[in-house]
């Protein structure tokens, strides 16, 4: 296989997925045996990251223009889900890259990121985020890293970064550091650090840290000791670091859903496999109804996630300014529900879930324990939907009156190419809200339409009415709520979480509105069934709403043992 990302227009997802089976059926790299003794060692999976780096995966954390794959953030994050399926650890272990190259897709020089690009996709070069200290936590103006200008136009770095994904093995880090000592909002800066400039003595790394998931991965530190950096280390101007990260993680919080689709769907398949093949009650435990229930509300949850993650993506490059809006509800909605799809399974498997070996190389537990940090990354739940409360007055304000930015919206939901995605689009506050949730009336009449035209399923037309409902209550429930600044009432993050809801099952409206075949139709319908699930207590599906989507290999069992 060429590892000449270029020649996969829209394939690299398709093409890593070929790599690693085959690796996995020689019984090397990405099998089931490998991933279980690496978790069990806590041992960084070089092999399978030199793999993924012959294969092309460095190319999609570069734009396109720079000579990055076409297809923008959904391509990556498409890509990098094809390895969350397969191991989470290696997800996040290779996958750090992109994050910590991302301020300076944002606001870099033209030459720092030419400069960055070609360190990436022609050396593999491994990139980290440093942002976080010790004993602070999320609050990014507590830190205490400081930057101090030198005469020659250069900085002093001092400070340490704590805990950070491939904070010993990148060769660059990109830290968020002090440059103004009484802090605040333009107190800080970034800056771009190569350690393999660096004079002796100038930064060591602090010890790797042991963790319940994800076990293999480099989660450690940085100190640097007064590290001489060039000026042209400095992405943007001087103080516009806390702004620009900001804009940044509106790009990693999104991607981050690839890591929980990954997960999920890798769940689905072990659990699925094993009641095809588990012996109960005189027959295949996947031939019984409440294990088909459970297999198929599994699989509408995913759909149900899927949707909001593919036009979370796409938001990036039609609906940019929203991205403040659509970032926090992708990365604080999608892990939340795929956890539930993982908790149902678990119970599905029972005690073999919890295994480390005898039960396919206990590939379940490790899954669980590592998708369970996705919540934590670039923002804890609560810290995601903070941000979506301190924007319910114009979100309630916006749902209310219907309007939207119909090209932006046309643009994500429509069969034409994205836009290439424009960082400097990005905002810190969304003006015109979430177009995707403020259009649910007018999707849900389409749906109403195309039902009664016989192309998709009369229920879709129901739940579209269902959902229409639950999206102005939830509106309404945010103008009710008190303005509200850090102290938000648990009130206020119930209906956050109802948001999210709301907004995946939008995303599956405005897909089940676009054109597609009967088998599509039939699974978004399955999927809203599972939002409304999720958003209604009470709400109770017929008995058959996810039988359509019961994994295959459940469906492959034909006859009870005798």
């Amino acid at each position: 296989m060429s590892a000449d990302a270029a020649q996969w227009p829209s394939g690299l997802p398709a093409a890593l997925a070929e790599m690693m089976e085959s690796a996995a059926a020689a019984g090397d790299a990405f099998g089931a045996p490998r991933s279980a003794a690496l978790d069990a060692a806590e041992a960084f999976p070089d092999e399978e990251c030199a793999l993924l780096d012959a294969s092309g995966l460095p190319r999609a954390y570069v734009p396109e223009r720079l000579g990055g794959v076409p297809g923008g953030l959904p391509e990556l994050l498409n890509a990098l889900r094809e390895v969350a399926r397969r191991d989470v650890t290696v997800a996040v272990a290779h996958g750090k890259t992109f994050l910590g190259s991302v301020s300076t897709w944002v606001a870099g020089t033209e030459e720092q990121q030419r400069a960055l690009a070609r360190l990436v996709t022609d050396e593999h070069a491994v990139v980290s985020w440093g942002l976080t200290e010790r004993g602070v936590g999320s609050d990014l103006l507590a830190g205490t890293m400081t930057a101090t200008p030198e005469p020659d136009g250069g900085w002093r770095i001092t400070g340490e970064k704590w805990p950070i994904n491939n904070a010993t093995r990148g060769r660059l880090i990109c830290v968020l550091a002090r440059t103004d000592p009484a802090g605040g909002p333009r107190g800080f800066s970034l800056f771009l650090v190569d350690k393999s400039t660096l004079p002796q003595g100038a930064w060591e790394p602090l010890a790797k840290e042991p963790t319940h998931g994800i076990r293999g991965a480099d989660i450690s530190g940085l100190r640097l000791s007064g590290a001489p950096v060039g000026a042209d280390a400095l992405i943007g101007e001087v103080g516009d670091g806390l702004g620009i990260v900001l804009r940044s993680l509106q790009l990693t919080r999104t991607l981050c859903a690839a890591l929980s689709l990954g997960a999920g769907e890798h769940a689905l398949r072990l659990v699925g496999e094993f009641a095809a093949q588990r012996e109960l009650y005189g027959t295949r435990l996947a031939l019984l109804p409440l294990a088909r229930r459970v297999l198929g509300r599994a699989a509408a949850s995913l759909a149900l996630a899927d949707a909001a993650a593919l036009l979370g993506g796409r938001s990036a490059h039609g609906l940019p300014g929203e991205m403040s809006t659509v970032s926090a509800t992708v990365k604080a909605g999608v892990p939340w529900i795929v956890q539930q799809v993982i908790d149902d399974l678990a119970e599905l498997l029972g005690a073999r879930g919890f295994l480390t070996e005898h039960h396919a190389d206990g590939m379940f537990q490790k899954l669980e324990r590592d998708h369970r940090i996705v919540a934590v990354f670039d923002g804890s739940t609560a810290v995601n939907r903070s941000l979506l409360i301190s924007q319910f007055p114009l979100l309630a304000r916006l749902i209310r009156k219907g309007s939207y930015d119909g090209p932006g919206l046309a643009a994500v939901t429509g069969g034409a190419p994205l836009p290439e995605l424009d960082p400097t689009a990005l905002r810190l506050v969304s003006r015109t809200g979430c177009s995707i949730v403020q259009a649910v009336p007018d999707a849900a009449a389409r749906i109403a339409d195309l039902a009664a035209a016989g192309s998709v399923p009369p229920r879709a037309a129901e739940l579209a009415g269902l959902l229409r409902e639950q999206t102005a209550a939830v509106a309404e429930a945010m103008a009710e709520l008190p303005p509200t600044g850090k102290n938000a009432p648990a009130a206020a993050f119930a209906v956050a979480r109802r948001f999210e809801a709301c907004f995946a099952g939008a995303a599956v409206l405005h897909l089940l509105a676009a054109p597609g075949g009967t088998d599509r139709a039939v699974v978004l319908t399955a999927a809203l069934e599972r939002c409304l699930e999720l958003l209604v207590p009470g709400h109770r599906p017929p008995s058959d709403a996810y039988e359509p989507l019961v994994p295959t290999v459940a469906h492959s069992v034909e006859e009870p043992v005798r």
